[in-house]
């Protein structure tokens, strides 16, 4: 039984890096993609596709459940694949009306594959197994960040122009590997809880398959309701309330570095013939932030006197020097400019090093900020920490969203500053909530 879950959980991670090694690659170069296409017809915007993207999964997460328990993870996450692949199959040969409708199911399948995997995950792990399960599967999904974006710099480096030929070699080797991990999901092993499942339900003959998929689907529907009521109720609490900026800046940060800073790293004129390049290594460099940080604070926190707070004031800190570095080093007209190339001078003659080291530290300061609210509110809310975490998904995915909507007009100051101010704001309100919790000792220390 634990080498089938072991199994599992491998298989799981495995599933997961191909399909956001596609994803991921793809939301990091589209919007340069869709500046760069040829095609008269076309009228999209990568931004608008990435702010739609969030803003269906955001509400998607409240469905979500009630299909998982339907159908069940392993279904659910082939399906989710299929819909994440079409989303990549439109880039190679690309109208207005398809990618549109593919941002909006991909944002429902988006909601559908991530609370399939944590259900999926927790169903394959014991107390015993838990963290070095989910240990597992964040290392593998983590490294998606690399091979994409390496294969980016690869083929763009020295390129001013990105031609049809290039976009669709690239975005068909991506849906290769999308669909590769989609299908990986049809070799997962069904856990023990399933099996006892379907022994009992094969076991009442009486029942047709009609009115078994029934009766889960209004056990699901009630749950559903049930977990509803719970988040409303929680949306109401201090606690939440107060961690609202924090997630909210972390949908921010989010955007920025996932979709806006390799756009505008890419459309800056005095990076030459490497600036499209640059945008796979950024993506690189980013994830081995992302890396990096998950693991030293891991370890970290295990001391008792090294507490969240600290990672978090870290985080902000991270944060801060990469905004400040990014305002002298990057063009302000980086990612909303019409061209490919940027037009104003920036206070810094821009410097290679300088631009990755702020993709750097966008990941190291992300994994600060994102690991300290899911320890918090595992913390504050262990008997209801799944409504708690939809919440924070929530908050963040409709922040991410309103972003990305902006990220094509406003300035790029605009922007940082924008970051700045909630930033801060997010951080003193984790310090309120973790100072107030600790003294009441409803938090458990480090």
């Amino acid at each position: 039984m634990a080498d089938r879950r072991t199994f599992n959980v491998v298989i799981l991670g495995v599933g997961f890096l191909f399909i956001f090694t596609a994803f991921t690659t793809c939301g990091n170069i589209e919007q340069t993609v869709v500046k760069s296409l040829r095609n008269d017809t076309f009228s999209g915007s990568g931004y608008h596709s990435l702010g739609i993207i969030y803003g269906v999964f955001s509400f998607a997460n409240l469905l979500a459940p009630a299909v998982v328990a339907v159908i069940g993870p392993k279904m659910t996450m082939f399906l989710s694949g299929l819909l994440y692949s079409g989303y990549i199959a439109v880039f190679i040969v690309p109208s207005t009306w398809s990618f549109y409708l593919t941002s909006v199911l991909i944002g429902i399948g988006a909601a559908m594959l991530w609370t399939a995997q944590g259900h999926f995950l927790v169903e394959n792990s014991e107390a015993s197994t838990i963290n070095r399960n989910t240990g597992m599967f964040w290392a593998l999904l983590q490294c998606s960040m690399l091979f994409g974006n390496l294969y980016i710099y690869l083929d763009w480096n020295g390129r001013t122009e990105i031609p049809d030929s290039s976009r669709k070699t690239i975005f068909l080797s991506l849906l290769v590997a999308s669909v590769l991990g989609t299908l990986s999901f049809l070799v997962l092993r069904k856990s023990h809880h399933e099996e006892e499942l379907l022994s009992e339900e094969e076991g009442q003959s009486l029942l047709s398959t009609r009115v078994m998929y029934k009766h889960r689907a209004n056990t699901a529907m009630q749950d559903a309701k049930s977990e509803f009521k719970t988040i409303l109720q929680l949306l109401k609490t201090k606690t939440i309330l107060l961690l609202g900026p924090c997630m909210a800046y972390s949908g921010l940060e989010l955007s920025f570095y996932s979709g806006v800073y390799g756009t505008c790293i890419g459309a800056t004129t005095q990076f030459g013939d490497s600036a499209k390049g640059l945008i796979g290594i950024s993506g690189i460099v980013v994830g081995i932030g992302e890396i990096v940080g998950g693991g030293l604070f891991g370890l970290l926190c295990k001391n008792n006197r090294f507490r969240r707070t600290s990672v978090v004031f870290l985080g902000m800190v991270v944060h801060f020097v990469a905004v400040y570095l990014i305002f002298l080093n990057i063009p302000d007209d980086a990612p909303v400019v019409f061209n490919t190339t940027t037009q104003i001078q920036p206070f810094l003659a821009p410097s290679v090093s300088i631009a990755l080291l702020c993709s750097f530290l966008l990941g190291l300061g992300d994994s600060c900020f994102n690991t300290q609210l899911y320890s918090i509110l595992g913390c504050a809310y262990a008997e209801h920490s799944t409504p708690a975490f939809a919440i924070f998904k929530f908050i963040q995915s409709v922040f991410a969203a309103v972003a990305f909507f902006y990220s094509g007009y406003l300035l790029l100051k605009w922007q940082l500053l924008m970051m700045v101010i909630l930033g801060f704001t997010g951080t003193l309100c984790f310090f309120t909530v973790e100072r107030t919790q600790s003294a009441s000792g409803d938090l458990q220390e480090y």
